[in-house]
């Protein structure tokens, strides 16, 4: 490891996530990283439930990341903060947790499946979010791995401009190196260790055609590239390393690396291109408050963190905050935004997945946990008492599907209802909720094995045997053809001041899920009325007349009314909104809107047929089918609830070869049938 020397301690730090989708090698490539830093003195291995950062029972039993978890290590003289995601779609909220906190990422692409499902949703989360990245192809070393052609899929489905920066040295079994393109030598490894050399002759020319693809590639994103390209028909190392950071720091590329992490191939490279290109807290804009005032990234200006993660632990209640501005001591008193109190931070401490190393302090830059917070939350803002200011959450993801849950003994009640508040608590896409109706506990989640994850967690973690009943989906309603004119009259009369409103109302259908205006002329309706009226609105959207579910997708507008010179009040006017609102849906041809996700099933060949007719017996509509190396890729979109118990019939047809992924695309008309609450 070698190290380097840089007057800005905040200069050689480095946030990043590693984000994959399911089994593409990101918890592997983090286990590699971890030892090629000397974080670790052994290779930890999925398949042998020895890796640190998937060190919760459940990951170890399932072979998959199911909880974000921070480790940090030192490479290059720089420190990196890694957060190794989920690749499951019903744990994307994980990761848009996680992204929000950070200022890079590396995503990791199987070499031989290219961009996969979750591989796309976790892209198109970064960008929103506007984390730069650099692409990892893994697993060269597997049959069928072919470089070219995962960069294709990126180019194509992912649509940045690929810039690949090495040439690999032998393909599948005989992988054991690589080209470095912009320092033009070779990197070989065997019995763990890497060895640099000149380029093999035999890859000398494909090596030289490589990188000037590769410099024109960046000459035309980039003008200083540009000018010296022009000016000597060639880019210079230093030029063309500036280039790339640039380029991957606005987005308009994104540098392309490949190994195979499984047999420690390719991560030292992949670790220089973390401190070369991905942006240091320096490089990030100053964080912003919901009121516009900026916070720069300095250890010396007013305290300010964002709480991205709270896990509960044998030794206390742990917050995972990044801390964008100022410095925190230990005993220090911050000020929850949210909860509006001051708490006061009892220890502090540098992460390794499920260890943790105390600390005096934490500065600007920084991802460490604190102990002692009691009301902060995901998404809470930590900021001085003198300085308040409140960051932007991240967003919480709507939960899709519902179960029942129960304990088996009636004794248990209060410890049921205690564990789940703290896992929803931990889990902000989990809802826990009474059905009115029924009076069954309802706990609602982004998925099948989502829910199964949190109940097994109770389970486990608090001794408690549950009942628990099938999922179900959570359905929407919309406006399927609206009505024009409802007029609807609020008034009550009891004795003293009473309350009345008039509101004219026309709904009609809309892409939006909600939009209100008015078109109330002459001020008939006050605008502090309107502004009542709108939020009686919002409040009849949360059950519609089909069956009770919430309502989306429809335009409100008030277009007349009147007011009452003494019993006129914002509640009145709410009420008339709530209500008026309710009786217009009643009168609108509504339609009822199910869950659908985009499904993607890997089979052989010879188990298409089978396959295909079982998913259209699922109302599924299938979009695409390709054939890859024996196997068939069948596209489809499929209703939510047609999903469960999906995973053991297709194991059933097709023998235990077939495998499917699934990611929500939103919603769609359910068919004409009553569905209860």
């Amino acid at each position: 490891m070698r190290t380097t020397n840089n007057p800005n301690p905040l200069a050689v730090v480095r946030n990043l996530g590693i984000l994959a989708h399911v089994d593409a090698g990101k918890t592997t490539v983090t286990e590699r990283i971890l030892f090629a830093t000397g974080t670790t003195h052994k290779r930890g291995d999925v398949h042998d439930g020895t890796t640190v950062t998937d060190f919760d029972p459940q990951e170890r039993d399932r072979g998959i990341t199911i909880f974000a978890a921070a480790v940090s290590c030192a490479w290059d003289g720089h420190r990196l903060n890694l957060i190794d995601t989920p690749g499951h779609v019903d744990f994307a909220d994980e990761v848009e947790r996680s992204l929000r906190v950070l200022d890079g990422a590396v995503a990791v692409f199987d070499a031989v499946a290219g961009v996969e499902p979750q591989s796309e949703s976790v892209w198109r989360q970064a960008d929103r979010h506007g984390v730069p990245r650099i692409a990892f192809v893994n697993k060269l070393d597997r049959a069928g791995a072919d470089l070219d052609t995962a960069v294709d899929s990126i180019r194509q489905r992912l649509h940045p401009a690929p810039l690949v920066v090495q040439l690999p040295i032998g393909s599948e079994d005989g992988f054991t190196g690589v080209v470095d393109l912009v320092r033009m030598r070779a990197l070989t490894w065997a019995d763990g260790t890497v060895a640099e050399g000149p380029v093999p002759d035999g890859l000398r020319e494909e090596a030289l055609r490589r990188r000037r693809t590769l410099e024109e590639a960046v000459a035309e994103r980039h003008p200083a590239a540009l000018e010296e390209f022009c000016d000597r028909e060639t880019l210079s190392q230093g030029t063309l390393t500036a280039a790339l950071r640039d380029l991957t720091h606005s987005g308009d590329g994104v540098v392309v690396l490949c190994g195979s992490a499984y047999r420690n191939r390719g991560i030292e490279p992949l670790l220089d291109a973390v401190v070369a290109y991905l942006p240091s807290p320096l490089d990030v804009p100053a964080v912003r408050g919901e009121n516009g005032e900026q916070r720069p990234c300095d250890p010396a200006a007013p305290f300010a963190a964002l709480a991205f993660k709270v896990t509960a632990t044998a030794t206390g209640r742990l917050t995972y905050v990044r801390v964008y501005s100022g410095t925190i001591e230990k005993g220090a008193t911050v000020w929850d935004a949210g909860a509006r109190r001051t708490e006061r931070i009892g220890r502090i401490l540098r992460v390794q997945a499920d260890r943790h190393a105390p600390l005096e302090r934490a500065a600007a830059g920084d991802i460490v946990a604190v102990v002692g917070l009691k009301s902060a939350r995901a998404g809470s803002t930590l900021c001085a008492p003198d300085a308040p200011l409140v960051l932007e959450p991240p967003s919480a993801a709507e939960p899709v599907v519902s179960v029942a849950v129960e304990p088996q003994r009636a004794v248990d009640t209060d410890r049921l209802a205690t564990a789940l508040a703290r896992l929803a608590e931990e889990d902000p896409s989990l809802v826990v909720r009474t059905d009115a109706e029924t009076g069954q506990t309802l706990l609602s989640g982004m998925g099948e094995l989502h829910l199964e994850v949190a109940v097994e967690k109770v389970r486990r973690e608090h001794g408690l045997t549950l009942n628990v009943g099938r999922p179900r989906v959570s359905y929407r309603e919309t406006v399927g053809r609206g009505v024009s004119g409802l007029v609807f009259r609020h008034v009550k009369q009891d004795g003293g001041a009473g309350q009345f409103a008039h509101v004219v109302l026309d709904v009609e259908p809309s892409a939006e899920g909600f939009e209100f205006r008015s078109a109330v002329v002459g001020g008939r309706v006050p605008q502090e009325y309107v502004r009542a009226v709108e939020a009686g609105c919002r409040d009849a959207l949360a059950e519609g007349p089909l069956g009770g579910h919430p309502v989306t997708g429809l335009r409100v507008t008030l277009t007349d009314g009147s007011t009452h010179v003494k019993d006129s009040s914002d509640t009145a006017f709410r009420t008339a909104g709530r209500f008026g609102l309710r009786e217009a849906l009643r009168a609108c041809a509504m339609v009822l809107l199910e869950p659908v996700v985009e499904v993607t099933v890997t089979v052989p060949e010879d188990a298409v047929g089978a396959v295909l007719g079982d998913l259209a017996a699922r109302r599924g509509r299938v979009s695409g089918s390709v054939t890859r190396g024996g196997s068939a890729i069948v596209t489809a979109t499929v209703p939510l609830a047609e999903l469960f118990g999906y995973a053991t019939r297709l194991r059933s047809r097709t023998q235990g070869r077939g495998t499917f992924t699934a990611r929500p695309t939103g919603y769609a008309p359910a068919p004409a049938v009553t569905t209860s609450r």
